[in-house]
């Protein structure tokens, strides 16, 4: 097993990664493996913060263009819709003897606690994963932009942003047979040619403040633990 080359990590998961491909809602298979995947991380030492979305239920602006749902309320709706996600998660991170704490940016008290950063800091001293739900708490933003938030608050070292495919693409590669996976890019090399890997508030966020995103497929055996201990996975994104 590789070393631990960061001390904090936050993995954005998004809402399909929760269920199978095509599918709607939570897949316990699924939902087993990411927890797996998960816990290997932590059994490498760093604090882990965790972002996750809620596509497999709602996509905000989506759903307010299809329907007479205004986009705010809309948006709220997928907010709603990540506590679900992130409360599946920590009862099946903590079957497997992980100590997980639910963060929220909107108020559930029955389910979740409030995010406080100070008491996310806190948790982490604890040996706890936080995974933080709700969004930023406002419309019009993406989970995306929360995960380069929160890693930004959180002064994390790496952002991972985890996925089913095994990086950045020069093209779909379900389209396009030749395309060819990109191993490194610079934040603005994103942001110059419109990539749609996180929106583009996520990725200025980041390179703002120096946080290098990994996007790597979560599913394969050994990525995470590469990505922790710093090998060639996926895709890097950094300042170059």
């Amino acid at each position: 097993m590789g070393q631990c080359r960061y001390k904090r990590v936050l993995l954005k998961l998004s809402g399909e990664s929760f269920c199978l491909p095509g599918e709607f809602g939570i897949n316990g298979t699924s939902l087993e493996s990411l927890a797996e995947r998960i816990a290997e991380i932590c059994r490498l030492g760093p604090d882990v913060a965790i972002v996750v979305g809620a596509g497999n239920f709602i996509r905000g602006e989506a759903f307010s263009q299809k329907s007479h749902i205004p986009r705010n309320t809309a948006d709220y709706m997928g907010m709603l819709a990540t506590i679900i996600n992130a409360c599946a998660l920590q009862e099946t991170l903590e079957k497997l003897g992980q100590p997980t704490r639910v963060m929220s940016a909107i108020e559930v008290a029955a389910m979740c606690e409030p995010f406080i950063r100070r008491r996310a800091l806190r948790h982490f001293e604890q040996g706890r994963i936080v995974i933080l739900a709700g969004g930023t708490g406002n419309p019009f933003f993406t989970t995306d932009t929360c995960a380069a938030l929160r890693a930004s608050e959180l002064e994390t070292e790496l952002l991972i942003k985890a996925t089913k495919v095994e990086g950045v693409y020069s093209d779909d590669p379900k389209k396009n047979p030749d395309a060819k996976l990109l191993t490194r890019l610079s934040y603005d090399d994103v942001l110059r040619q419109g990539l749609r890997i996180m929106d583009h508030a996520a990725i200025s966020l980041c390179r703002d403040n120096h946080i290098p995103i990994v996007v790597l497929n979560i599913f394969k055996k050994g990525n995470i633990t590469k990505a922790i201990s710093g090998e060639q996975v996926g895709t890097l994104i950094d300042d170059l």
